[in-house]
């Protein structure tokens, strides 16, 4: 090989021409030739050749015609435009003309033309440089240049020779694909190119590595022209043109550039990642490429090749290692050198203490023996016996040193298998220095604790050398089981294995391999290979500690059961006793085990032999005893933990076994002791199957397949209830429910024949199809029959219920066919089947008000979204659009989503207590979930066709006013989604009307009457609605606003005014929205001093302040109440203001303390929350400090309302409704100044406001005694009117 081809010389894209053969003699070397007839031709054709090789056409074109000549490009004649109105030949006529006129020949000319063509094409591109591939108008364009170069060609006005220099001034302007498509339209061949244009060279090994994954390129059309190029090196391609020694550098060029690549991989990295980079893990294109340089290159070139570049460069270690593993596969004859080499590396390494050959020796190592043994000696072989004894060195403690300091300094990054290796399989170390060895060992074994890795858990027969994961022990001995037996089948002896590590790796021996040998099982008639294998270890346990060793290893409960297994199958039931009998000896856990398991062995066994119903009465006496013992609820608990969290981890054995004890316990329920559950034992045992998963969902398939096959086979000829006894409802219905999601088969009606048997017997097979006994089991006329009974029908609700169970990112259907499944239970299966039978009878509003209410009901279990909501989006939509849309929301029956709504509220519990309301905001909030997860239509029905009348809103008014404002609101609005939600819905009913301003009209005046709220929330929401709504009705209607839309800006614009400054607007509209507007308006302003703002308010408009001292009111309370709202202190404050206010101009306020049917009663009881209605005493007295006392005193009602507000405070702290609404924290200091402001007014007070005390007190006088004797007095003391009025004596 070349030495400046492995340094890589060359790869800047120039001819490297050191590396190439030289192309003239030496002088001196060469005879004169005599002159002959055809010597001057001769002489005439190759001085030709040599002035075409030499000849620059750019200097050419320049001296003709000047530099602009450079700019002549045959893009402006065959364009993408212009292709199809020039031909070729009108093109070369043009080329003819130019070529005249310019006084060259037609061929420079041409040449020239088309290599700026193809470097322009090249170009347009705009990828990165690293690009090799053309896009598809690039592929367009040179596909009708390369067709006009063949026409030049074939007409002689093209000439190769000078169009290959051309390219090689050019190469680093091309792109690797449109060289190809030169080769593949025959104008210049690649071997022409080769020898000219080095460029080809790393833009192939370039290419090579991003189509093997170095860089994100697809490698689909990358590899392409891999082929195709390598192909060029092929002797009948190449027709002797080029050296053969041309594709040898370039090959070692090649594999130099792989091995060097991207170097950045330490040391540490290639041994931690080693294993990764066998030969069946590294990517395809790699090892083609390194097959396909192996082909050219032989073994000893190849190595020489790795040996230099190891030492002179730095490498990227995957690929070294991953060419290595390529190497000792593809080419047994590589497999001796490269043990050849590894041995030297090791010399080498041993007489200098050379690190790096030590490194480089071990790692290749490693490498080939992950091949497998076939190819190179397993890595613990090579090993024990690699490294050479230290005598053979001069400086055998330095060597040794050497050694174990550069295995302990990759401790860290090695592997387990590794370690393990080095420590069961160490070098031959002599005894004077076994220390270091044992200090490596000590350190090695730190190791893998730290790792939790076992020494005595690994396997007899485990291969160290493997690149998989360290796998449990119990499987590894279940592996070295059956490696040991197969051992003693061929030789007919212990293997040597085996009886090592019954001396030499006891634990593992005793705790993993003979449990495995001696697992449980039906023993055959005639003893197979591990029975003799297990009375050889017998007869080779001679010694007492081997026997006593070999003894123990049988635990009591395997004796039990190869005892019980031989029994008959009537007399199981003694042999039960005596494994009762180990209770005393054995864990609680560990006999429950014991039970289980050997009801499961013994189930097998039996049925092994005869059916179900032919097998006596063993097991029903096996549960008759374990229920009158003592172990019966460990059994019981053992028992349910497998079911309900060890399922999938079952074996096929146990799920029949445990599946038949269910069925038996189920018979025996009356034995059973009380479960703390309101559940009857079958249906308590199918509660505990889970089915949310694929692999639960798998093994709930199974238990009821085999529960509901047992109970058949067992009792044929049974009646009914005898199926019933022992079979819950609920099991039949998931059974039903997951047949039908797993089996398309099911869905369909089965077939009334019965041609098989029950699938019992299939089902014990050790190969049991599961699927086919499911099956099998679902066309069963027994089976059929049995689902008749109204008890086990898969209703609409139960399968809804069922599905709402599925995790779907952990289902066994993928989206769409959940959703193909979902589809067809509901619309082709549950639908149309009638109401008797589960089904909807064919009415769609009674399955969309079902799967609400299961909806629900799954919410407040699961915060989570399912596919279901889709299903009942798509529902609703149909229902709207179809016949049934006129009934749907007419006013005698309802929307059906409202009923169900109405249906659930009316069960839940009344009252204020913290429980109830907490339990009725749950609810509200997923209806809420559920109303804007539906068309907006549901709020805002169509509008009437026949008349202009406003859509029905009824339904959702109800719920607004009932429910909505009280738990879903923000004081005295509802909230954003909801209020959007309505407006939508208002658009949608206003584009079905013929006059949709109307329409809106009428909706948002039946809003004044009927739900004022919603309009305050829209006032609330104002600065977010209004952009969306003004740009939805010009875009849908072409117009203003409606008046009544204008009316809520105009509301909107006078609250900012009033708060400006500026001369304030009239007030729109009612007085309660224009208060509500100004409200809002000093919510946001964040800040008091308002007083001075309100005064300019003309005189009229006492109606507007008195409102808004209630919605500051309001607000005061939604400080204390919601968390994060505005100061309380600043709220406080505002209501101080208006009140001061309504004072200055002598308007009562205490009506509002007073609300009642009358006047603006109504309205202001449906603005604001019922909770806030009751805290207004809270808010009478928090103003306490801001009265003016004269002026109250002189209203007749100012007594009445201040005792009733002072009674109801103390009975909502007494109802603990206030601990936490005072702003001091303190309710029992507010208290205490309420009744010191009342005992200090009651003398004060004039003779007219005692006239509805009594009532007060007759209601609630009790609450405070001494403020009702100070009261009682007050009223008592007062003269009567009539005596001091002057006698009319005439």
């Amino acid at each position: 090989v070349p030495r400046d081809a492995g340094r890589g010389r060359g790869a800047g894209g120039g001819p490297d021409h050191a590396g190439l053969p030289r192309l003239w003699p030496a002088a001196g070397r060469v005879r004169r030739q005599p002159p002959g007839p055809g010597r001057e031709h001769e002489l005439r054709e190759s001085a030709t050749r040599l002035l075409r090789r030499h000849l620059n056409l750019k200097d050419l074109l320049v001296e003709v015609e000047g530099p602009a000549c450079k700019t002549l490009c045959l893009d402006q004649l065959m364009g993408p435009e212009a292709s199809a109105g020039f031909s070729s030949s009108f093109i070369g006529s043009a080329l003819q003309d130019q070529a005249s006129k310019l006084g060259v020949p037609v061929a420079v000319l041409s040449i020239r033309t088309v290599v700026s063509s193809i470097v322009q094409i090249c170009a347009s591109s705009g990828e990165p440089s690293h690009k090799v591939l053309l896009n598809a108008e690039q592929r367009k364009k040179l596909s009708s240049l390369l067709e006009v170069a063949q026409y030049l060609l074939a007409h002689g006005m093209f000439s190769r020779l000078s169009f290959c220099q051309e390219l090689c001034e050019v190469q680093n302007s091309l792109l690797l694909e449109a060289i190809w498509r030169l080769h593949v339209q025959n104008i210049v061949s690649l071997p022409e190119l080769w020898e000219r244009i080095y460029f080809l060279w790393s833009m192939a090994f370039g290419e090579l590595l991003l189509g093997c994954g170095c860089d994100v390129v697809g490698p689909v059309g990358t590899s392409r022209c891999c082929v195709g190029r390598f192909g060029v090196f092929c002797g009948h391609m190449c027709g002797g043109m080029i050296s053969a020694d041309v594709p040898k550098r370039f090959f070692s060029h090649t594999l130099t550039q792989v091995l060097t690549h991207k170097p950045v991989l330490r040391v540490s990295d290639a041994v931690r990642m080693q294993r990764e980079w066998s030969f069946a893990k590294t990517h395809p294109l790699l090892t083609s490429l390194y097959r396909r340089l192996f082909a050219i290159l032989c073994p000893e070139e190849l190595l020489g090749h790795f040996q230099e570049v190891l030492e002179t460069h730095e490498v990227n270690w995957q690929h070294v290692l991953s060419c290595v593993s390529t190497l000792v596969i593809c080419l047994p004859e590589a497999q001796r050198l490269i043990k050849d080499w590894v041995a030297r590396l090791l010399a080498r390494a041993f007489e200098s203490c050379d690190l790096d050959s030590m490194v480089t020796a071990f790692l290749v190592a490693r490498q080939a023996a992950l091949e497998g043994p076939s190819v190179f000696p397993s890595y613990p072989d090579w090993f024990q016996v690699s490294p050479p004894p230290p005598a053979r060195h001069s400086c055998s403690v330095k060597t040794l040193v050497f050694l174990f300091k550069f295995l302990s300094d990759l401790v860290p990054f090695e592997a387990p298998r590794y370690l393990q290796a080095h420590i069961l399989h160490p070098p031959l170390v002599p005894s004077k220095y076994r220390s270091l060895l044992t200090d490596y060992i000590a350190l090695a074994k730190t190791r893998l604790s730290d790792l939790k890795v076992s020494m005595e858990n690994m396997g007899l027969y485990e291969d160290l050398s493997s690149a998989r994961d360290i796998i449990e022990p119990d499987s590894q001995a279940q592996q070295d089981v059956e490696k040991a037996i197969t051992v003693f089948e061929h030789t007919g002896k212990i293997p040597v294995a085996v009886m090592e590590a019954s001396i030499f790796r006891r634990p593992y021996y005793v705790s993993h391999f003979l449990p495995a040998l001696l697992t449980p099982r039906v023993l055959p008639r005639t003893p197979d290979s591990r029975a003799a294998l297990i009375e050889s270890l017998r007869r080779y346990a001679r010694t007492s500690v081997s026997r006593r060793v070999f003894d123990k290893s049988f635990p009591p409960q395997t004796c039990t059961c190869f005892a019980v297994s031989k029994a008959s199958a009537v007399r199981r039931a003694p042999a039960l006793s005596r494994t009762l009998f180990l209770s005393d000896r054995l864990s609680v856990c560990q006999v429950a085990d014991l039970l289980l398991t050997s009801f499961c062995q013994n189930l097998m066994a039996a049925s092994s032999f005869a059916p179900a119903d032919r097998q006596g009465p063993w097991a029903a006496r096996f549960v008759s005893t374990v229920c009158g013992h003592r172990l019966l609820r460990a059994t019981l608990t053992r028992l349910c933990q497998l079911l309900r969290h060890q399922g999938p981890s079952l074996s096929a054995s146990h799920v029949l076994g445990l599946a038949a004890l269910v069925v038996h316990l189920s018979e025996s329920r009356s034995a059973l002791p009380d479960v703390h559950v309101a559940l009857p034992a079958p249906e308590f045992f199918s509660s505990l199957l889970p089915f949310g998963t694929a692999e639960t969902s798998l093994f709930c398939l199974k238990f009821c397949t085999a529960a509901i096959a047992y109970s058949l086979c067992k009792s044929p000829s049974g009646s009914q209830d005898t199926l019933f006894s022992c079979l819950s409802p609920a099991l039949l219905k998931k059974f039903q429910f997951i047949l039908f999601r797993l089996f398309s088969e099911a869905r369909e009606p089965p077939s009334q024949e019965d041609a098989v048997g029950l699938p019992w017997r299939l089902l014990c097979l050790p190969s049991a199809d599961w699927q086919r006994a499911a099956l099998c089991l679902w066309k069963q006329r027994a089976f059929q029959e049995l689902l008749e009974e109204k008890e086990v029908h898969l209703t609409y609700r139960d399968w809804l219920q069922l599905e709402l169970e599925i995790q779907p990112e952990l289902d066994f259907l993928s989206d769409t066919e959940r959703w193909d499944f979902q589809q067809w239970a509901i619309r082709e299966h549950f639908l149309p089947a009638p109401a008797a039978a589960g089904g909807c009878g064919g009415e769609l509003r009674t399955a969309c008000s079902v799967l609400v209410d299961v909806l629900i009901d799954f919410c407040h279990s699961d915060e989570g979204t399912n596919a279901l909501v889709l299903v009942l989006q798509e529902m609703a939509a149909d229902l709207e659009q179809g016949p049934a849309a006129s009934q749907s929301g007419c006013p005698s029956q309802g929307h059906f989503l409202f009923r169900v709504f109405r249906s659930r509220l009316q069960a839940l519990a009344g009252g204020w207590d913290v429980a109830a309301r907490l339990q009725r905001q749950r609810e509200l909030l997923v209806y809420k979930r559920i109303l804007l997860g539906l068309p907006p239509s549901v709020l805002v029905g169509s509008p009437q066709a026949s008349q202009p009348a406003a859509p029905d809103c009824t339904e959702f008014f109800w719920l607004v006013n009932s429910e909505l404002r009280n738990f879903c609101s923000h004081g005295t609005a509802l909230t954003h989604d909801i209020t959007v939600h309505f407006f939508r819905g208002l658009f949608n009913a206003c584009s079905q009307s013929r006059s949709p301003a109307l329409t809106a009209d009428l909706i948002l005046s039946a809003c004044q009457t009927e739900c004022p709220i919603v309009l305050t929330s829209a006032l609330l929401w104002w600065p977010r609605l209004e952009p969306d709504l003004r740009s939805r009705w010009r875009s849908c209607f072409q117009g203003p606003l409606p008046q009544e839309l204008q009316r809520l800006g105009e509301a909107r614009q006078f609250g900012k005014s009033c708060l400006s400054g500026d001369s304030a607007r009239p007030p729109p509209g009612p007085a309660w929205l224009s208060a509500a507007a100004l409200h809002f308006a000093i919510q946001q302003a964040g800040k008091g001093g308002i007083r001075s703002q309100l005064e300019k308010l003309e005189r009229q408009r006492e109606e507007l302040l008195l409102v808004l001292f209630f919605f500051s009111l309001m607000g005061l309370l939604s400080s204390h109440l919601t968390p994060h709202a505005a100061d309380s202190l600043e709220a406080l404050d505002i209501c101080a203001e208006i009140l001061g206010c309504l004072e200055k101009r002598r308007v009562s306020w205490l009506v509002l303390f007073q609300l009642t049917g009358g006047g603006l009663g109504p309205v202001l009881l449906r603005l604001a929350p019922d909770p806030y209605i009751r805290l207004l005493p809270f808010a009478f007295y928090s103003l306490l400090s801001y009265f003016d006392e004269d002026a109250l005193l002189r209203e007749d009602a100012f007594l009445h309302v201040a005792v009733d507000m002072y009674l109801k405070l103390i009975c909502l702290f007494v109802a603990g409704e206030t601990s936490g609404q005072a702003g001091d924290g303190d309710p029992v200091g507010l208290i205490t100044k309420a009744r010191h402001f009342l005992l200090q007014s009651i003398p004060r007070c004039p003779q007219k406001s005692f006239s509805n005390v009594a009532e007060l007190l007759a209601a609630r006088g009790d609450c405070d005694p001494e403020v009702s004797a100070a009261l009682l007095s007050r009223q008592q003391a007062l003269p009567d009117a009539d005596l001091y009025q002057e006698p009319q004596l005439f």
